[in-house]
């Protein structure tokens, strides 16, 4: 961890490395570069703690009584938010992600710190909770944090978590509900606000036709319908977007997957007496070691073989360079800053088996939490190379959709080990892929090529491909098709 605002007390060091891992995560979103997003991270979080700081003074004049404010973590992220904004400002906007930049100069982020009744419901309802029940809606929705691990943070007892976390759900919902009625709107969105509030109340109910319509094409609405509705699966995708506003969606995909990792996926939360702590950083570094070291050994195995056997051609798929855009409300690619000549990323146009890749900046920070980069450019290269001719089955699966925008996962299973991989396919309805994760991704017309992150290129024999990302899409939104891996096509599963 790099140096921060020194901790004042124990509890207040244990509070610095619980928040440290999520504020350069977003920051790593919001920048160009490693190194910018710890610098980045470094400075939000040194404005954030004087907050809380400050807060907690005030609170104590007051006898007891606070002023409503975010629990620690989202005041962290709109923290980062604040200084990206203060960077451009002062002219370092060339650290920052393009759109992220386009973001900070529009209406929408406008709402972040224009007056209160104009923003984000879901910001509002956090706001007005006990920043103890904030805190357990915040970590078991957003950080995806299993609920023992929410209880031993906040001193709950776990047995009890579950229940009081329906109750927070309920009173999250109260609050969004009355600041939705006090928000100015127009006479149509008022005639639809007490059906919305009564359809939202039961989970099994059925939005209207004439209510759906409008729900596409109000924003306000939309947001609210998210938020009074905390048992129908949108509250974390709402808490994200409402609080965090530019990347939401992109940070809690990094947050559940990271949870993922840390944790283990598929293991059971721990029982009365058991502990189900997150890997330390020693633990952490020796998996990402172990990881680096079998990857090594493979590519010098396949080194050794391609020497051993006759110089042949294969069949090469070649990887447009087109930007991709991205028209949904949330987290678009990491491109390269504009410049008048797409810069490759790599610093050699051929691929070599013994060769290791560089990053940009020196490469994203050590931790393993899952974080893709994304691609604007992609000179053509040779399939990567593999240790057998890839037999591979691909799923796609089609996890959210929105107005002009879509999130989807897709799992490739190959029969082979692989030392790296590229799984590409086409759409037939012209959409375009923006943010990705565990991927990189690259984009031309139709063809979509999602090459494997330093972290998860090695893919033992009967192992699963997955990554995920964000897209645009208008008019229709069919599912894509002729995926292959490596250059060989896949079978769908």
């Amino acid at each position: 961890m790099p140096d921060l605002p020194t901790p004042k007390d124990a509890a207040e060091a244990a509070l610095f490395s619980e928040c440290w891992d999520a504020v350069l995560s977003y920051a790593d979103l919001c920048t160009a570069g490693a190194t910018a997003a710890t610098q980045l991270a470094k400075e939000a979080f040194a404005l954030g703690m004087r907050e809380v700081r400050a807060a907690e003074t005030a609170s104590a004049r007051s006898n007891g009584r606070r002023s409503p404010r975010l629990p620690v973590i989202p005041l962290l992220l709109t923290a980062v938010r604040t200084t990206a904004a203060a960077w451009e400002a002062d002219g370092q906007g060339q650290d920052l992600d393009p759109d992220l930049r386009l973001w900070l100069n529009s209406e929408k982020a406008a709402r972040y710190t224009g007056p209160p009744l104009r923003r984000p419901i879901a910001l509002r309802g956090l706001r007005d909770l006990q920043e103890a029940d904030a805190a357990l809606l915040w970590l078991s929705e957003v950080e995806s944090l299993p609920r023992s691990v929410v209880a031993r943070r906040l001193g709950l007892d776990p047995a009890l978590v579950g229940e009081e976390l329906d109750q927070v759900r309920g009173l999250f919902r109260d609050r969004c509900h009355r600041n939705h009625l006090d928000t100015p709107m127009d006479a149509r969105c008022r005639s639809y606000a007490r059906l919305l509030d009564a359809i939202t109340r039961s989970p099994a109910a059925d939005i209207p036709p004439d209510l759906s319509r409008h729900l596409a094409t109000c924003v306000d609405c939309a947001e609210a319908a998210a938020c009074l509705r905390p048992q129908g699966g949108g509250l974390p995708a709402a808490l994200a977007g409402g609080v965090i506003g530019w990347g939401g969606l992109a940070y809690l995909e990094r947050r559940r997957r990271a949870a993922e990792v840390r944790l283990g996926v598929g293991r059971p939360e721990a029982t009365d007496g058991q502990s189900v702590e997150p890997r330390t950083l020693v633990d952490r570094a020796r998996v990402v070691r172990g990881g680096l070291l079998v990857a090594a050994v493979m590519v010098s195995l396949l080194a050794l073989a391609t020497s051993m056997m006759p110089f042949g051609g294969s069949d090469n798929e070649a990887a447009g360079s087109a930007a991709p855009t991205d028209s949904s409300p949330v987290a678009a690619p990491r491109p390269s800053l504009p410049s008048a000549t797409p810069t490759p990323k790599s610093a050699s146009p051929t691929h070599s088996a013994s060769a290791t890749p560089t990053k940009p900046d020196g490469g994203k920070h050590s931790d393993p939490e899952p974080q893709g980069t994304s691609a604007t450019t992609q000179s053509s290269a040779p399939d990567p190379g593999t240790t057998a001719s890839a037999t591979c089955k691909v799923a796609y699966h089609l996890d959210n959709q929105w107005t002009d925008g879509f999130q989807a996962t897709v799992t490739v299973t190959t029969a082979d080990a692989l030392d790296t991989w590229r799984v590409a396919w086409s759409f037939r309805d012209g959409q375009k892929v923006g943010q990705m994760w565990d991927a990189s991704v690259s984009q031309n017309g139709s063809r979509v090529t999602a090459t494997a992150a330093d972290y998860n290129k090695a893919v033992p024999a009967d192992g699963k491909i997955t990554f995920g990302f964000l897209g645009s899409w208008q008019g229709k939104n069919s599912s894509p098709y002729d995926f292959t891996l490596n250059g060989l096509a896949c079978a769908k599963s």
